[in-house]
C-alpha cells in the first residue's frame, strides 16, 4: 500500500491516536506516498469532465491537503484558484507545489464547516475528503459551500461505486469502519475518518435541501461494472437562486 518513502507502522500510529488535525500535520511530508491522496488517474478524470462545463473564473479546493486537486482547478478556472485545509502541515507542502503560471493561486487554513468567504467562487470541487465529517454535519457542510458560490456556480466531486456486499473490498471498508468505531469510543480526542458515512442517496437528499439541483455523470475512463452502471461518478451540484425550504417536525 504504501512506498518506501511514505510512513512507517509507528508514524501511522501515532497518527492515528492524534486529533484529525494534528494527524495530518504530521503525515503531510509524506502523504503524497500513500494510498489517501487522490490517483492522478482520478484528478485527469475530473479535469476533463469539468474542461467540457467550462472555463469557470474562480474556483475553490475544499479540504485541498497538499493541493494535487488545485491542478484540476488550473485547468478550468481563468481568473483565480483558492486552496482551503485546516492543516498546516498540509498546506505548508501544498505552498511548496510547482505551479503553473496562470492563474493565481492561494492558500488558506480554515474549517470548511466554517469558510471566511463570501460568495466569490464559480466552481467548488473536492476530493477523497468526506469520509472525515459526520453524516449529521452533511447540511452544515453543503450550506457553506453554497454560500461561497456565486449564482449558478457548481459544486463538483468524484464518487466511486460502493463495493458489492460480501467482497473484499465491502469487507475491507466494514472492518475500517469498525476498528474506528472502536478507536474512538476508547481513545480522545477523535478521529473521523470513515469509509461508508458518505451513502450517495443521503448526499442528494442534503444537497437539495441547501440549494443545490445534483446532477450524476459517469466517468467513462474507469469502466462499467458487469451490471452497466458506472464504476465512478462526477456530482455536478448547481447553486439554485434560493434555497428549498424544508419543513421539520416541531421539537418536544
Amino acid at each position: 500500500m504504501f512506498s518506501p518513502e511514505g510512513p512507517t507502522l509507528r508514524e501511522l500510529a501515532v497518527q492515528a491516536l492524534s486529533s484529525v488535525e494534528r494527524g495530518y500535520d504530521l503525515l503531510a511530508p509524506k502523504f503524497d506516498h500513500t494510498p489517501y491522496r487522490t490517483p492522478d488517474r482520478v484528478l485527469d478524470a475530473v479535469a476533463r469532465a469539468l474542461e467540457a462545463r467550462g472555463p469557470f473564473a474562480a474556483g475553490l479546493d475544499l479540504c485541498c491537503g497538499t493541493g494535487a486537486g488545485v491542478d484540476v482547478l488550473a485547468r478550468v478556472c481563468r481568473e483565480s484558484v483558492t486552496g482551503v485545509d485546516f492543516s498546516a502541515g498540509m498546506l505548508e507542502v501544498a505552498r511548496g507545489r510547482v505551479l503553473p503560471p496562470a492563474p493565481a493561486v492561494s492558500w488558506v487554513r480554515a474549517d470548511a464547516r466554517a469558510l471566511p468567504f463570501g460568495p466569490a467562487f464559480d466552481l467548488v470541487v473536492s476530493f477523497g475528503a468526506f469520509g472525515h465529517f459526520l453524516p449529521r454535519e452533511l447540511p452544515g457542510l453543503f450550506g457553506q459551500v453554497r454560500s461561497v458560490l456565486r449564482p449558478g456556480g457548481c459544486f463538483a466531486f468524484p464518487v466511486g461505486a460502493p463495493p458489492r456486499p460480501g467482497s473484499a473490498g465491502y469487507w475491507t471498508l466494514l472492518g475500517f469502519d469498525a476498528a474506528m468505531r472502536v478507536r474512538n469510543a476508547l481513545w480522545r480526542p477523535p478521529f473521523v475518518m470513515y469509509y461508508r458515512t458518505f451513502r450517495l442517496g443521503d448526499v442528494g437528499r442534503e444537497l437539495s435541501r441547501a440549494g443545490f439541483r445534483a446532477d450524476l455523470h459517469a466517468l467513462p475512463e474507469f469502466g462499467r461494472r458487469p451490471d452497466g452502471s458506472p464504476r465512478a461518478r462526477l456530482v455536478v451540484a448547481r447553486r439554485l437562486a434560493q434555497a428549498r425550504r424544508v419543513s421539520r417536525p416541531p421539537a418536544g
